[in-house]
């Protein structure tokens, strides 16, 4: 996992990943179920999966023949976290500069 959620930002980059997130919210599924709901084929969920783990962001496991697949808490609170901080620090800097444009004496060109 790289510092900042890098590798599952750009992980959920691709508008396929993240359709494939949103469709993992609801439940474990299999590559195939996955597939039907998705306008790619079945090896191209496949390789998106392959990213979505390899960033931490979805888990899988062996049931009977396939794999099931299913969104990874840590990796989901990891994107969170980088979001809050980014979030709150730009919130910050908006209060700050707010405050100092609410302080500071207006120039010539304000007061005409």
């Amino acid at each position: 996992m790289a510092t900042y959620g890098s590798d599952q930002l750009a992980a959920l980059a691709d508008p396929s990943r993240r359709a494939i997130v949103e469709a993992l919210r609801a439940g474990p599924r299999a590559v195939g179920e996955l597939a039907a709901d998705l306008p790619i084929s079945r090896p191209a969920v496949s390789q998106h999966l392959k990213v979505l783990k390899e960033a931490g962001l979805v888990a899988d496991r062996a049931e009977g023949t396939k794999r099931l697949y299913r969104l990874e808490p840590d990796g989901i609170a990891a994107v969170r976290a980088y979001l809050d901080r980014m979030w709150s620090d730009a919130l910050r800097s908006f209060a700050e500069h707010a405050e100092a444009t609410e302080t500071a004496e207006p120039t010539e060109e304000e007061q005409s």
